[in-house]
């Protein structure tokens, strides 16, 4: 039987194909895939906001403005106030815990704050259009709320735990390269 030859790639086509893969990534600084989705998602949003504008339109343009100045202009300076206020309390201790730690603090008080913004009218305990609906006294949405909150910052805790266990009893520091690749016995990024 005869053998088949493999037809020989066409390397000339290729590297075309390649240079316009480079040529769009240099200009667009992504993939083609990444717009895509990035066009796909604002057809989205175009979508649902043609869809809410349909109803009482300056009331809603009002919310979103209000909505968008109250962020910027409040919020966000106070989110920056708190990272940098944990920043400094970790900052400050014996063995200071990487930029990371921070993490472990900044996903529970989001997650919390996410549930207060959801939650809000309930947490407040104000029952007119709620508790009819939710079929549950008012008084129980702040403690569960509550309740929740410090489970979030027990488990993140807990896990802060868990990843520093190693460096808790051991009287050097470690390298920086290790915090960044924990499983690496040298300081080469060559080891496998």
């Amino acid at each position: 039987m005869a053998r088949m030859r493999r037809p020989r790639p066409n390397w000339r086509e290729l590297r075309r194909h390649l240079d316009v893969r480079r040529r769009f990534r240099r200009l667009y600084g992504e993939s083609p895939g990444q717009l895509l989705i990035l066009l796909a998602s604002f057809a989205l949003c175009g979508y649902a906001g043609i869809r809410l504008l349909a109803g009482d339109w300056p009331l809603i343009l009002l919310w979103f403005v209000g909505a968008a100045v109250l962020h910027d202009l409040v919020l966000v300076p106070l989110y920056t106030l708190g990272d940098r206020a944990v920043g400094a309390a970790l900052a400050r201790r014996r063995r200071p815990v990487p930029r990371a730690g921070v993490n472990y603090v900044r996903v529970p008080a989001f997650l919390s704050s996410l549930l207060l913004l959801v939650y809000w009218p309930l947490v407040l305990r104000t029952p007119e259009p709620y508790e009819p609906a939710t079929r549950l006294d008012i008084d129980v949405f702040l403690g569960r709320w509550l309740l929740i909150t410090a489970a979030l910052f027990a488990l993140s805790a807990c896990w802060l735990l868990v990843r520093s266990w190693p460096n808790l009893w051991s009287r050097r520091p470690r390298a920086p390269w290790r915090r960044l690749w924990p499983g690496r016995s040298s300081g080469r990024l060559s080891d496998p």
